[in-house]
């Protein structure tokens, strides 16, 4: 069964340089593959079976599965509660009258490995625009720092390079760190709208599908409302007309068994969960970043903790001359640099600006 996962082995390469933060990996890494992962699993056939198996009398089977497929079944909402066998055939599965009963249609299951895996492009367009706009910079700053075994001159050139360069290009670099942040805010909209997309998708019953389907297993038995069932029935009804030998239209009713639903309710329950917590992250990373934008003190701390090795008094001296855009850029390297050369360079960086100082 591994080799349908195959596509997904690309996405769990890790960067040689990271150019981003943990947040907004768990958005294009982890989701993206989860999603596709999800999609292939739904279109394996092979491993699930069939995605739909009808009966009913009269009508060859390969027609009704074809037709009920294509034209949806449905479910008798009113009929989810109650004995299965005695007051009804299945949940939502009874007998009803044309026009008095509710009857709610199930279009979206043959949609649901399309949805998926559109959703998981939704996710990758973030990050799509962030390494478009950023460009490979940090990629060219890092050079071979990251490598805790560098020649001293090798290692001395480019600590040099890389002083000179946040020499010349001191305060001009805002406009790149504010692309980044606009990326962090789209992974916000985008997860917080994709909640609503699939909440449109599901027929309004995905906002609180997880929350439901706790509460369920907390009732008891004879009081309890599957939300599986409602959302994701596994067994529907379908009703075929065609043309009697009079020419009258007849009706027949069949009964349909949906073996994809058995994933797609665990499928939607985990999204459920995954995409609340995706949300409170984002937003959580979202005030973290309108906090280090704000305050030069929180951006002084970080930079303290990230260059933990570096005397204090050397990192204040750099973190005074830095704008925010300066700032990410040196906070970025940080994560790329090994942590020795990295407070070599703080130190370096401290001499140049004092050095400007008293020009």
């Amino acid at each position: 069964m591994f080799d349908v996962f195959g596509s997904v082995k690309g996405l769990l390469k890790l960067d040689s340089v990271c150019i981003d933060n943990n947040v907004f990996r768990l958005h294009y890494k982890a989701t993206v593959i989860i999603l596709i992962a999800f999609s292939l699993l739904v279109t394996s056939r092979q491993y699930i079976g069939d995605p739909i198996d009808c009966i009913v009398d009269e009508i060859p089977l390969a027609v009704m599965d074809t037709y009920c497929w294509i034209y949806s079944t449905f479910t008798i909402p009113n009929r989810l509660v109650g004995r299965v066998g005695q007051d009804m055939v299945q949940p939502g599965v009874a007998s009803h009258v044309d026009g008095q009963d509710e009857v709610k249609y199930h279009k979206y299951y043959q949609w649901v490995c399309f949805v998926l895996f559109f959703q998981a492009i939704l996710f990758y367009v973030p990050r799509y625009l962030w390494k478009t706009w950023e460009g490979g910079r940090i990629k060219m700053l890092v050079l071979d720092l990251n490598c805790p075994v560098v020649g001293e001159d090798c290692k001395a050139d480019r600590k040099k390079l890389l002083v000179d360069y946040f020499h010349t290009n001191l305060h001009t670099q805002n406009f790149y760190a504010f692309r980044f942040f606009i990326c962090e805010v789209l992974n916000f909209i985008n997860v917080v709208g994709q909640i609503f997309f699939m909440d449109f998708f599901l027929d309004g019953e995905f906002s609180t599908y997880g929350r439901d389907v706790v509460r369920f297993t907390e009732m008891e038995p004879e009081e309890r409302e599957d939300p599986m069932a409602r959302v994701f029935p596994k067994v529907t009804k379908c009703t075929f007309h065609k043309y009697g030998p009079s020419g009258t239209v007849q009706k027949f009713d069949g009964l349909c068994v949906l073996p994809l639903n058995i994933v797609n309710e665990k499928i939607y329950v985990f999204l459920w969960f995954w995409f609340v917590i995706l949300s409170v992250l984002s937003g959580i990373s979202l005030l973290y970043r309108m906090a280090v934008v704000a305050g030069p003190r929180v951006r002084l701390y970080l930079l303290r903790a990230r260059s933990r090795l570096a005397p204090q008094e050397q990192v204040e001296t750099v973190a005074r001359k830095l704008q925010i855009g300066d700032w990410f850029v040196l906070y970025q390297l940080g994560k790329n640099i090994d942590p020795l050369i990295y407070k070599e360079l703080m130190g370096e960086l401290s001499e140049k600006f004092e050095g400007k100082d008293t020009v």
